[in-house]
């Protein structure tokens, strides 16, 4: 620490201060420099470090970005504290690892749902198992439920163009209870149904701190205030701080009977009085596996406590979101390989760079009635400059000359920019969560009058998610009379 911190500081206050970010980067930069070295040039990065005083590292690696996890635990369990925050930023930032760097909100947003992991895996055993818990119930109830999901994600479809692939999803605690998807909605992976049940957790956190404090309304120093507000809440700028979910006005009665028919009279008109200060809670995340990942608009809709409904909207078409996830992929993988100077790997890896590309600019042209000017512009942008990096990498891999890899350096900078604003101009376009929010609020109230006849029911049965059964005690007790009167 010499040079780093002040000479003339007491030790007690050495102890108590946090060292700021340009310190912690200056004594752990030889570590680092070394682990991309041990990557990049002989692929074999280091996996863990242990220390004598009992303190141990582990690493992990993604799009190029090294992930360090420093603690006094297990090396197991940080391995798999790390994993799983790598998952969370895969979720919450795509492909785009740097945003991190800029966007306040999704930083907090990654920090807290770290945070809900590490608490319901204390609790949780689904959690502590990563498997999705099914919440038993009846076969009357869970019909019920489906019909009601079903019903909800008709209305949301003919009420809102956008909202042709989606999924709703009830959840209640940490347990699935039902699942409704369109028809042609991309599968779900269990990964992203344990990331809604964190994402509840989060929001949920949020709510009870609200109700405790008074604050609805009001700003909160707290950090989980920065991460999916209504936007009654919004102070800072939109680079730093994005804000959603607006409250709305309370549906007419003819909004309730075209959007939902079979509601009891009696039960919407005794509810919607209380339902006027709602709050919809929304997120844009990737969801999905490798090579097949989707954008998607998440809103959570609070039915009861502990009881959140999910709908998931798919904000891009499966092409454009993969492709742009595999273009970084193979971005960074090429980038390695020309350090390493392997000219032999580089080519498998230059043609699936260029499906990428193509996959991407194909999806953008598929949907070109939903396509603004500004994505057809940055569209036109990338395939001018992947035309020129596409030549260079072509005469490289034809001449062999290790000069053409510094015009390709100079000009793949650029390339990139651009492969970053056309993410998020398509897959993060915060204009996106705001389309249908009317909708989405009716119908999520219109459900909750649907359930609300045995959501005390499901909050019990969450508690302990037991089965009741018959069993044949009299017909025992019967057979031990018969036995204990052949004996007297």
């Amino acid at each position: 620490m010499q040079g780093l911190l002040d000479d003339d500081k007491d030790t007690r206050d050495l102890e108590s201060s946090i060292p700021s970010p340009n310190i912690i980067m200056q004594l752990f930069s030889p570590i680092v420099t070394s682990q991309h070295v041990m990557a990049s040039q002989f692929g074999n990065s280091y996996t863990s470090m242990k220390f004598q005083d009992g303190t141990n590292m582990v690493f992990d690696e993604y799009i190029g970005y090294t992930f360090i996890y420093i603690a006094i635990k297990e090396v197991e369990l940080m391995r798999r504290t790390l994993g799983v925050c790598v998952s969370i930023v895969r979720h919450v930032c795509g492909p785009d690892i740097a945003i991190l760097k800029t966007n306040w909100q999704k930083v907090c947003l990654v920090s807290s749902l770290l945070d809900a992991w590490s608490n319901l895996r204390n609790c949780e055993q689904s959690i502590l198992t990563e498997a999705v818990e099914q919440l038993s119930v009846n076969a009357e109830v869970a019909s019920s439920v489906l019909k009601v999901l079903h019903d909800a994600c008709d209305k949301l479809k003919s009420s809102q163009p956008e909202f042709s692939n989606l999924h709703v999803l009830l959840l209640v605690g940490s347990k699935f209870l039902s699942l409704y998807s369109s028809k042609n909605a991309h599968d779900l992976c269990a990964s992203d149904i344990l990331l809604m049940i964190l994402l509840c957790w989060v929001v949920n956190n949020k709510r009870k701190h609200d109700r405790l404090e008074g604050n609805d309304n009001s700003e909160s120093n707290d950090d989980d205030s920065d991460i999916l507000l209504p936007e009654s809440s919004a102070s800072k700028s939109d680079e730093t701080k994005l804000n959603f979910g607006a409250k709305l006005a309370t549906p007419t009665s003819e909004d309730i009977t075209d959007l939902f028919r079979g509601s009891r009279e009696s039960s919407v008109n005794e509810g919607l009085s209380s339902l006027t200060d709602d709050d919809l809670y929304s997120q844009l995340l990737f969801l999905g596996c490798q090579h097949n990942y989707t954008a998607n608009a998440v809103h959570i809709f609070e039915l009861s406590d502990s009881i959140n409904l999910i709908t998931i909207v798919e904000a891009t078409n499966l092409s454009i979101s993969s492709g742009l996830c595999d273009s970084f992929h193979y971005l960074n993988l090429i980038n390695n390989l020309q350090f390493q100077r392997d000219l032999d790997e580089l080519k498998p890896a230059f043609e699936n760079l260029d499906i990428a590309i193509k996959k991407v600019l194909e999806g953008i042209k598929k949907n070109r009635s939903n396509v603004g000017n500004d994505v057809d512009m940055c569209q036109k942008r990338l395939q001018t400059k992947w035309d020129f990096v596409r030549k260079k990498y072509s005469d490289l891999l034809r001449s062999r000359d290790l000069e053409v890899v510094l015009q390709i350096e100079a000009n793949i900078s650029g390339f990139l920019e651009t492969l970053k604003e056309l993410l998020r101009l398509t897959c993060f376009d915060r204009n996106f969560l705001k389309q249908g929010i009317d909708v989405l609020t009716t119908v999520g109230r219109l459900v909750r009058q649907k359930l609300n006849d045995f959501s005390d029911f499901l909050k019990v049965k969450a508690l302990k998610n037991f089965t009741l059964g018959s069993y044949p005690f009299l017909t025992n007790f019967r057979n031990m009379i018969m036995i204990c009167v052949l004996f007297i």
